[in-house]
């Protein structure tokens, strides 16, 4: 027998190949509605880089992997999530193919996502959000002309009650993008029928004028919490006609009050009746006069004595130089002497502040209690008096001036209407404070003068109805 010495020979056996995992393949619907029993990633093979993702619940979310060369690595696109009938596998290859050609182009698309994700929270801002915004904005201090510190927009607290009171109860929870031509109409024309409140043209055409300016402050660039296309005041309906105040005191009516302001039995203060005697001969405005301090007072005893109204008050933002008729230098001496401290017409702290702005229209029309009831009677009502607003006296005084022959436009600048095209911004050397008299000047000490003159005739002539109503 021989040994069998041949060697085996090794056999090989050949395994089925095993397909790589997540091998692209041709993403059709029924990849996408798949079930599965984790989530599970399928790439496409037409569109490198694409793939959808397929959570258990059955969503399919397509993405688009490429390297963000901006940031240096690769990165996630997310396109959308697969519908059959609005956004299927075509609807992703093209999307895909549209980014990559964005970036080809070189585009930061990862960076304009983020531009646009954080601009669609900004404008999901409500119109309450919006206002709150809109007011902390102007009410922000900021260096002015004359180097002092005021509101961006000084008349804000005006504008913010507008908004609180007009825009907010109606609109305030409505996004801001939202709100339309018809919805600003709409609440134009229920303010003026009562619906919103007293009834009054004016009030619609304030709130349309603080709607406007908020939502084109709040389009500018660098806020952008409303598209630059959103812009529901244009193009709306006219408003009806406002007629203006022509409510003129008489001279039976000036001896009234005039000799009414001088009782001690009336429940407002003297120097807010001083205030009210000083409007009508200045003809300033009442926020104008109200905060005198003695500083801005020149020249009492002399032959010119003014009252110089620094432009922070002043409606214009302009410096007012104002002759003062001996009767005005009179009332001012009166206050003076009032304990006002550096103030004229000192308020309920005493040397702390001067008389509330609106003291004198609270002193014409009274307060009243949260029911409705009387709390302080008026001085109109007092004296039996038609009603008038301090702004009424201006009126008056301009009225007297016309019917004294002055020309209109010496009434014009004692009313301050008039600029010269030099309008003045800045508080005038001493030398001009002092010594020099324009022709301006002049004209409006004539005047104011002769108004002076009226009104001591006028108050000196039998009054027909003077007693104080219990």
């Amino acid at each position: 027998m021989f040994e069998n010495t041949t060697k085996p020979v090794p056999v090989t056996i050949t395994e089925p190949a095993v397909s790589r995992r997540n091998e692209p393949v041709v993403l059709t619907s029924r990849h996408c509605e798949k079930r599965v029993a984790k989530r599970t990633k399928i790439y496409d093979r037409k569109a490198p880089g694409l793939y959808v993702s397929i959570t258990t619940a059955g969503v399919a979310t397509f993405y688009l992997q490429v390297t963000d060369r901006f940031a240096g690595k690769a990165r996630c696109k997310w396109l959308g999530v697969y519908n059959p009938t609005t956004f299927n596998t075509d609807d992703a290859r093209a999307g895909a193919y549209a980014l990559r050609a964005r970036m080809g182009a070189g585009e930061n698309v990862f960076e304009e996502d983020r531009r646009q994700k954080e601009l669609k929270a900004k404008q999901n801002l409500t119109v309450d959000e919006l206002i709150a915004l809109r007011i902390d904005w102007m009410k922000t201090e900021e260096k002015k002309a004359d180097g002092e510190k005021r509101p961006r927009i000084e008349s804000w607290e005006s504008v913010a009650s507008h908004l609180r009171r007009l825009v907010s109860p109606r609109l305030g929870k409505k996004h801001a993008v939202d709100v339309t031509r018809d919805d600003v109409a709409a609440l134009s024309n229920d303010i003026v029928d009562g619906k919103h409140g007293v009834a009054s043209v004016s009030n619609a055409r304030h709130m349309r004028r603080a709607v406007s300016g908020m939502y084109n402050w709040a389009a500018e660039a660098g806020r952008n919490y409303v598209p630059v296309t959103c812009q529901p005041t244009l193009k709306l309906p006219k408003l009806p006609q406002e007629h203006p105040r022509n409510r003129v005191l008489t001279e039976d009516e000036i001896r009234i009050l005039w000799r009414g302001l001088d009782r001690d039995d009336l429940p407002w203060n003297r120097g807010t009746r001083l205030a009210l005697k000083l409007e009508l001969v200045t003809m300033l405005r009442g926020g104008e006069l109200i905060g005198a301090h003695r500083d801005e007072l020149f020249d009492l005893d002399g032959e010119y004595p003014r009252f110089d109204v620094p432009l922070k008050r002043v409606k214009k933002r302009r410096v007012i130089q104002q002759p003062l008729s001996g009767l005005a230098v009179e009332i001012i001496k009166e206050a003076l002497t009032d304990g006002g401290g550096d103030f004229v017409f000192a308020g309920r702290y005493g040397d702390e502040a001067p008389l509330q702005r609106k003291a004198t229209s609270t002193a014409l029309r009274g307060t009243k209690n949260p029911d409705g009831s009387v709390r302080t009677p008026g001085i109109c009502s007092l004296l039996k008096l038609e009603p008038f607003t301090p702004h009424d006296l201006r009126r008056t005084a301009a009225t007297l001036a016309a019917d004294l022959d002055f020309d209109e436009a010496w009434i014009a600048r004692c009313l301050d209407h008039a600029a010269g095209k030099n309008a003045e911004v800045k508080v005038p050397s001493v030398t001009g404070k002092v010594y020099i008299q324009s022709k301006r000047m002049r004209q409006k000490r004539a005047v104011l003068d002769g108004v002076a003159a009226a009104l001591r005739e006028i108050v000196g002539g039998p009054a027909k109805q003077a007693k104080v109503a219990a």
